[in-house]
């Protein structure tokens, strides 16, 4: 959801990469659905494996509620998003949490203005 939203509203003048510590065989298709409701199209996604290299080339982290037990790459200057996980939760609750990831984005890229 947040590379979607974030590509979408940055029009091109930054970049995001989403990524995991275990990242699933395929993108949630509640997520998916949740994102077309809002005229974003993550269809074509695939979850990808978090690497130090992803780390080390970007300008900013932000993390999902990540330990250091859970994500042994964490970079000194990271965000930590303590965002619900809607898996296996009601779309509603993929709605909800699509929406508070847009808040966080839309303040991230007004940060970066």
């Amino acid at each position: 959801m947040a590379e979607g939203l974030f590509n979408q509203l940055a029009s091109g003048k930054a970049k995001a990469m989403s990524a995991g510590t275990r990242p699933a065989g395929r993108v949630n298709p509640s997520t998916v659905k949740v994102m077309k409701e809002i005229g974003i199209d993550i269809s074509k996604q695939r979850p990808k494996l978090l690497t130090q290299e992803m780390i080390r080339d970007a300008d900013k982290v932000i993390l999902r509620g990540c330990g250091a037990e859970e994500c042994p790459l964490i970079p000194r200057d990271f965000e930590d998003w303590d965002i619900e996980d809607p898996s296996g939760k009601p779309l509603q609750t993929f709605r909800e949490v699509r929406d508070e990831i847009k808040r966080r984005v839309e303040r991230l890229i007004g940060e970066m203005e």
